[in-house]
């Protein structure tokens, strides 16, 4: 949790169903994918983590509305929402930022962002780091694949599935396209 203390929260529908955010006031600190249910992504947003449902300000409001945007297939790299990431290790913090550089319809595997932060061999570590990622899509962990470009682990609820559809979304080559066989 940011050092601003208490955080707060909204639920909103999109495409893909009802995600939610949780800021504090220097930025996102948590963005949640669809769970089953609306209640059961709020109940996950507001579960042991001291957030207050509340109306966004106007800089979340933006933010919503570029994730609602972006999900219904107009693409934006969303780098222009401000975070709060300080509640991560600074590892963490560096795998995200290169992450975070990943445009849409691109993708890195796990060995190539432990490469670019200066960590070669890596690349499993990348993976525990991108697996507690608080602020997935916003820090598109489902950018990066195993070096065969595999879809291995996706912790985002809806696992591989959620992490192949997001990438069709993205119109990430090889994703969601119509095959042969």
């Amino acid at each position: 949790m940011p050092a601003s203390g208490r955080l707060a929260g909204a639920l909103f529908d999109t495409a893909i169903g009802p995600c939610a955010v949780a800021w504090a006031e220097t930025g996102v600190v948590r963005f949640l994918l669809p769970e089953a249910t609306a209640e059961a992504t709020r109940s996950r947003l507001l579960r042991g983590s001291g957030v207050r449902e509340t109306e966004p300000p106007e800089p979340i409001s933006e933010a919503i509305a570029g994730v609602r945007a972006h999900l219904s297939g107009t693409l934006d790299d969303l780098r222009w929402i401000r975070l709060d990431q300080s509640g991560s290790p600074e590892f963490h913090r560096a795998v995200y930022e290169v992450t975070r550089a990943i445009d849409p319809g691109h993708t890195l595997s796990y060995g190539q962002v432990a490469d670019r932060i200066g960590m070669p061999g890596a690349a499993q570590a990348v993976g525990q780091a991108l697996g507690r990622n608080p602020i997935p899509l916003i820090v598109p962990c489902h950018r990066v694949l195993a070096a065969d470009h595999g879809l291995h682990g996706f912790s985002a609820p809806g696992g591989l599935t959620a992490k192949q559809h997001l990438l069709a979304i993205e119109r990430t080559s090889g994703f969601g396209e119509p095959t042969l066989f």
